[in-house]
């Protein structure tokens, strides 16, 4: 524990608070060790089953973690605030922060128009244009589309499903490495992240297997453009994964296919393969504009009415002004060619980065999606050294729990004529690590 932060509270609560502050306040750190319950117990003169019942508290929050012998400690990402990644320095040319390329973004337009409305729109949420248009999308890749719904985004609808469907202490499997803001949302919401293996498939089956025997309620993945590594399911894998599945029918499998329309991938998703309880969200920020806080939902009706029920207990409904917007950009033959453009130049640019490392025997993953993983040693190294050429990319431990290290790079905004100087800077910087750390 930090010797300059001294924890108060004579009840469960009060401790669990002060402890809580001293992590939001930076008296507590990441890491930093909380005292044994029986000696916290004698500090405060109060019984060990108080000190216990806090501690028990402030796990199922995710503020702390037990580590066996290892004692208790803080979390490395304690739910009191997410990773936030670091300041592109000045002059750096920014590959970390996982963007599409504006040039294959279409301008946004709000309606002309908006007519005021007598009430609410709680009674009839959805907008008949964007629903059925979001039908269409759904189905067009095999997604059952009875029944749909929408959110203001994925980690939006995310959040939703889980805090209905479990209770704080459940497990939620994740990939490992996986989305750095899920990795964050679960330990928010009181339940415990179990990784699971990603290879270049996505969830390597046996090691789900794992996970469910060990209790998990939930499965996060994403089919296609796996953030970070690029992973996509083959056919093969998807049936794998659901032969897995359907010895644990309860519970709820949820697709986070984020990359649909630029992922240069085909779907072979989980959503179509008649799970018992499922959903997949879409959104429409790598391919229509980030500030488009939208998603679409396709999911069994357990899960709807779930979904839905809490939604209209908080923000009720997706604006009509930004649906009518989402509904407009669907419709317009432009803007699809020019999602289509950017899928294609996406997918040159991964497959540029990729065989400009190949050429120095540096090996890198990345099949769909955004982005580039490349396994290293040393992160901080890499990434720091490429700092010095001029190049900003992300390191791999905002992304992973249990998996080896590795850096992100951002290719949305790599014209393929910069990748073989990229290349021979990390070669560089590789070698140059090598050398210090002993190869």
């Amino acid at each position: 524990m930090a010797a300059q932060y001294a924890i108060e509270g004579t009840t469960a609560k009060g401790i669990a608070a002060s402890v809580e502050r001293g992590v939001t306040e930076g008296g507590l750190a990441p890491g930093d060790a909380l005292p044994p319950v029986r000696r916290l117990a004698d500090d405060l003169g109060v019984s060990p089953g108080t000190v216990a019942t806090a501690y028990k508290e402030l796990r199922q929050r995710g503020l702390i973690v037990t580590r066996g012998r290892g004692g208790t400690v803080v979390a490395e990402v304690p739910s009191v605030a997410s990773r936030r990644p670091p300041r592109v320095p000045e002059g750096l040319t920014d590959l970390a922060g996982g963007h599409p390329d504006p040039a294959f973004l279409p301008v946004l337009r709000p309606p002309a128009a908006v007519t005021p409305v007598y009430g609410s729109h709680r009674a009839a949420p959805r907008l008949a244009a964007l629903e059925e248009a979001t039908r269409r999308w759904f189905e067009r890749d095999g997604v059952p589309a009875r029944h749909v719904t929408f959110a203001h985004g994925a980690l939006d609808c995310i959040a939703r499903l889980l805090s209905t469907e479990l209770r704080p202490g459940d497990a939620v499997a994740v990939e490992d490495p996986g989305f750095h803001h899920l990795l964050d949302l679960v330990p928010a919401l009181g339940l415990r992240t179990v990784p699971v293996t990603v290879d270049d498939e996505g969830l390597v089956p046996e090691s789900l297997r794992t996970a469910l025997r060990g209790g998990v309620r939930a499965v996060v993945c994403s089919p296609r453009g796996q953030c970070p590594t690029g992973a996509f399911f083959t056919r093969r894998r998807r049936d794998e994964l659901v032969a897995v599945l359907r010895e644990f029918p309860e519970v709820l499998v949820v697709e986070d296919d984020h990359n649909a329309e630029v992922g240069g991938a085909a779907a072979h998703t989980l959503a179509a393969a008649g799970l018992d309880r499922w959903a997949q969200v879409r959104t429409a920020s790598k391919h229509l504009g980030i500030d488009l806080r939208w998603a679409g939902v396709a999911c069994d009706a357990v899960t709807l009415a779930r979904h839905d029920g809490r939604m209209l207990m908080t923000s009720g409904w997706v604006s009509h002004v930004l649906q009518e917007m989402v509904a407009d950009l669907f419709g317009d033959a432009e803007v699809r060619a020019l999602v289509a453009a950017g899928e294609a130049v996406y997918s040159e640019r991964r497959a540029a980065l990729i065989g400009a490392l190949g050429a120095y025997r540096i090996r890198a993953v990345g099949a769909s999606g955004l982005n580039v993983w490349v396994p290293v040693r040393d992160e901080s190294a890499i990434v720091n050294g490429l700092r010095t050429h001029g190049w900003w990319v992300a390191a791999g431990a905002r992304f992973r729990i249990a998996a080896p290290p590795a850096v992100r790079i951002t290719t949305a905004t790599l014209a393929p004529g910069d990748a073989p100087r990229l290349a021979a800077d990390f070669a560089e910087v590789l070698g140059d690590g090598q050398a210090t750390y002993g190869g």
